[in-house]
């Protein structure tokens, strides 16, 4: 007869952390600990093996490799599934409370685990996401730059944001007191330059490295970035069943609100990585402007839809297509093939 395990629910927090412990005995133990490596080990390194269930969080993945370095079976769960909580009740709400729903949701494997992902795509993640944080900063940047000119009744030429500082110096009719005021920013905006040029030479180094990344890098629009974005964020291809489950996964479906013979779609449900799905619909809309031959079987398919439902459906439907394209192409690892422009029959 196989031996009973512990089951353990922690209640999470950046903080503190609240511990339940059902053992198989039928004891109930609870503790309220700081959310600390030194804590967690003090607590339950020297317990036996147990299963141990918390909600997947910014901390949840560090708390889990830790846990699991004590000898413990831990699964990260997704917050919202609602089975999980369905012995809590509505009307009152604690973190010890919560922490005992966990625990029994545990025992009685009522939760939905999520998907933890690899070591080396974390790495990716977190590359991307500075990568990101440092695009959004410096756009921030040249829009009040951009503001300030205009409303010296002036313009800067459209372009590169990384030569906003050079386009600035040709404007020799900027006033001075103007120039002065835009000094900060501008001396921000070299190292902000470096640095993401720095971050793009370590994706292109990633790109040649990796040859899912580089099989993606050959569908239309799709760059090094958002190729690597796209790897990191699906992690592992086999997990999908199929195109439908990914681009549901990106949040790139309707939402539906259906009552019996009543049925209503909505906007795409925005679930998922927002930073994906942003790439994607960027890439929509590249090809929507495109004139490369290779894109127009996907562009005349846009443009049929924009035609019937305007540029903004159509170029969500592009970002949908495209990730069920680079789906397919990493699935069964082959390069992509332009398609015959076809729009007959178009579905948005």
């Amino acid at each position: 007869m196989p031996t009973l395990l512990d089951t353990i629910g922690l209640d999470l927090h950046k903080r503190e952390t609240q511990v339940c412990i059902l053992t198989a005995d039928g004891e109930l133990i609870e503790r309220r600990i700081a959310t600390t490596r030194a804590r967690f080990t003090e607590v339950l390194g020297n317990r036996p093996r147990a299963r141990i269930l918390l909600e997947a969080s910014t901390e949840s993945e560090w708390v889990a490799r830790h846990l699991e370095s004590l000898g413990h079976e831990v699964i990260v769960a997704d917050p919202s599934y609602a089975p999980m909580y369905a012995t809590r009740s509505r009307r009152v709400k604690t973190d010890k409370r919560d922490a005992r729903t966990l625990a029994e949701a545990c025992r009685l494997g009522a939760y939905r685990a999520i998907h933890r992902v690899s070591d080396a795509q974390r790495h990716v993640r977190s590359e991307l996401a500075v990568r990101d944080a440092l695009v959004r900063t410096r756009t921030r940047y040249v829009a009040l730059i951009k503001a300030r000119v205009r409303s010296e009744g002036l313009r800067l030429p459209q372009g590169e944001p990384e030569r906003t500082v050079a386009k600035l110096d040709a404007l020799g009719e900027l006033p001075s007191a103007t120039r002065a005021e835009l000094t900060p920013l501008l001396t921000l905006l070299e190292p902000i330059n470096a640095a993401i040029t720095t971050a793009d030479r370590q994706i292109a180094a990633l790109v040649a490295s990796d040859p899912i990344v580089m099989l993606l890098t050959t569908a239309p629009t799709i760059g090094p970035v958002t190729a690597a974005a796209f790897v990191a964020t699906l992690d592992d291809v086999t997990r999908f069943p199929s195109a439908d489950h990914v681009t549901a996964y990106l949040g790139l479906v309707p939402s539906e609100h259906s009552s019996g013979e009543r049925q209503h779609r909505g906007r795409i449900t925005k679930t998922g990585n927002t930073r994906m799905r942003w790439l994607l619909v960027e890439a929509g809309w590249r090809i929507l402007r495109s004139t490369n031959p290779d894109v127009a079987g996907l562009k005349a398919w846009g443009e049929a839809i924009a035609a019937r439902r305007g540029k903004r459906v159509a170029v969500v439907a592009l970002a949908r297509k495209l990730a069920a394209i680079l789906y397919a192409m990493w699935r069964d690892n082959v390069p992509y093939r332009p398609a015959t422009p076809r729009v007959a029959g178009v579905a948005a």
